[in-house]
C-alpha cells in the first residue's frame, strides 16, 4: 500500500471496511475486527482494512510501529481463535506524521468466520455480532463459493446420517460461545450450516459432517481411516506384530489413535555424565503427534486410499493421501501452508489437538532435535506426502 492509498482510506473515516485504532495491545479487538471484515456482511468483495496508529477522526497519531507489535498483528491469522482462518496481509507504512500498521483482510471463502465462538460483523463505523438472521445470510452467502472438498455437500446424505449427540455435547459446547447456544432458536441442520457441517440449500451433510458426526463414514467416503501396521523388523517383509484399521467419526479416530500411539512409544536412559543420566524417548511424543495431526488435517478424504502408518524397528513412516496442496511446494515446504481442508482444521483446533496452525512440522523437528534423534524426513508425490522418523538409538 502506498502512501497515497493510505490517505484515500483515512479520507473515508471509519466505515463498514475501515476502522481506526490507536491501541497496540488489545488484541480481542484487533481480532474482532478482522473476524467482521472476514465475514463481509454487506457483500463488498473486497477487502477491509484495520490501521493501527490513527484516531477515530482520521488524523494520525504519530505511533512507531515496532516489529513486535506487526508479528502480532501477523499472529492473529494462525493463533486459532479466528476460524476458519483469515486471510490477511501487514504491513508498516512511513509518513512525516508518523508510522501506521495496516491488517488488510480478505472476505471469507467459508463464512460465518467467528472470533472465540463469536461471529462479528461491521455495522456501518462499529463491531456488533450477528443475529441470527446476519447469520442465515452469511451461510446462504457461503454456498457459491465452497471449493475444498470438506466444505463440498455430501449428495445423498441427510441429517440423520450425523451422529446429533456428538455434535451438541462434544463439538458445539466447544466451538460456540455459551451465551450464543443460551439464546439459540434454530433448528439442529441450521446449527450444522452454521459451523459448515450442513448445506441448507441441498438438504444434506458437508463432506466435513459426515467425517466429523457421520455414523457410518466409511459408508460416504471409503477411504477415512487408518491403516497401522507395526513389523518386527526392518522392512516390511519382516512379521507383523500389530495390523490395526481405526475408522468412525474424527473425534473417536483421533482418540483411538492417541491410545494406539502411547503404547508404542519407549523410553531408555542415556548418560550424561559419569553420574547423571536422563530419561529420552525411541521416538519423541510430541513429535509424532504433531506430524500425526498434520497428516490427519491435510490428507486428501477424496481419496480412496487410507492414512497410512507403518512402525518398523529402525524408523516410523506416516503417508498421507494426497500431495502438497495449493501454494504449498517441496521448496518452501514447511514455511508455507496451505489448507486443504479448513473445516477439519477448524474442528481439530476446537477439539483441542492442533494448538496453532502452521506449526507442527516445525514443532516436531524441534522435539527431534532436543531428543537427540535425527530430523524428519519428507518425500513428495502428487499422490502421497510420507513423513519419516528415524528411531534414536
Amino acid at each position: 500500500m502506498t502512501e497515497q492509498q493510505l490517505r484515500d482510506l483515512l479520507s473515508r473515516h471509519e466505515a463498514d471496511q475501515v476502522e481506526f485504532t490507536i491501541a497496540t495491545k488489545d488484541t480481542d479487538k484487533f481480532s474482532e475486527a478482522v473476524c467482521a471484515f472476514a465475514n463481509d456482511l454487506p457483500n463488498h468483495g473486497s477487502p477491509g482494512y484495520l490501521i493501527v496508529g490513527v484516531k477515530d477522526a482520521g488524523h494520525l497519531a504519530g505511533l512507531t510501529v515496532s516489529d513486535k507489535l506487526l508479528s502480532s498483528l501477523g499472529g492473529l491469522r494462525d493463533d486459532g481463535n479466528i476460524q476458519p482462518l483469515p486471510v490477511l496481509t501487514v504491513e508498516k507504512i512511513v509518513t512525516s506524521e508518523g508510522e501506521v500498521a495496516v491488517v488488510t483482510v480478505q472476505p471469507a471463502m467459508l463464512p460465518p468466520v467467528r472470533y472465540k465462538g463469536r461471529i462479528c460483523i461491521r455495522i456501518g463505523p462499529r463491531r456488533g455480532y450477528a443475529s441470527e438472521q446476519e447469520e442465515r445470510t452469511l451461510i446462504e452467502r457461503r454456498v457459491s463459493h465452497a471449493r475444498t472438498f470438506d466444505a463440498l455437500p455430501c449428495l445423498g446424505s441427510t441429517v440423520k446420517d450425523l451422529s446429533e449427540a456428538l455434535f451438541l455435547i462434544d463439538y458445539r459446547q466447544q466451538a460456540v460461545a455459551p451465551e450464543v447456544i443460551a439464546e439459540n432458536n434454530r433448528t439442529l441442520e441450521e446449527q450444522l450450516a452454521s459451523l459448515r457441517f450442513f448445506d441448507l440449500g441441498r438438504g444434506c451433510a458437508t463432506n466435513a459432517g459426515i467425517i466429523l458426526f457421520g455414523l457410518d463414514v466409511r459408508g460416504w467416503l471409503s477411504g477415512a481411516y487408518i491403516q497401522f501396521l507395526r513389523v518386527q523388523g526392518d522392512s516390511l517383509a519382516a512379521p507383523v506384530t500389530n495390523d490395526r484399521e481405526i475408522s468412525g467419526d474424527l473425534l473417536t479416530v483421533l482418540r483411538e489413535l492417541d491410545a494406539l500411539v502411547d503404547a508404542q512409544l519407549e523410553q531408555f536412559p542415556v548418560e550424561e555424565s559419569t553420574l547423571r543420566e536422563r530419561s529420552v524417548e525411541s521416538y519423541p511424543r510430541v513429535a509424532v503427534r504433531e506430524l500425526l495431526m498434520n497428516a490427519v488435517m491435510h490428507r486428501d478424504y477424496a481419496s480412496t486410499s487410507p492414512l497410512r502408518i507403518t512402525w518398523l524397528e529402525d524408523r516410523l513412516e506416516i503417508q498421507s493421501p494426497g500431495g502438497l496442496y495449493d501454494e504449498a511446494a517441496e521448496a518452501n515446504f514447511p514455511r508455507q501452508t496451505s489448507y486443504r481442508n479448513p473445516v477439519i482444521a477448524e474442528a481439530m483446533k476446537t477439539l483441542g489437538y492442533v494448538n496453532r496452525f502452521g506449526r507442527g512440522v516445525l514443532r516436531a523437528q524441534d522435539a527431534l532435535s532436543k531428543n537427540g534423534s535425527p530430523p524428519a524426513e519428507f518425500a513428495f508425490d502428487l499422490g502421497y506426502v510420507l513423513a519419516t522418523i528415524r528411531r534414536r538409538g
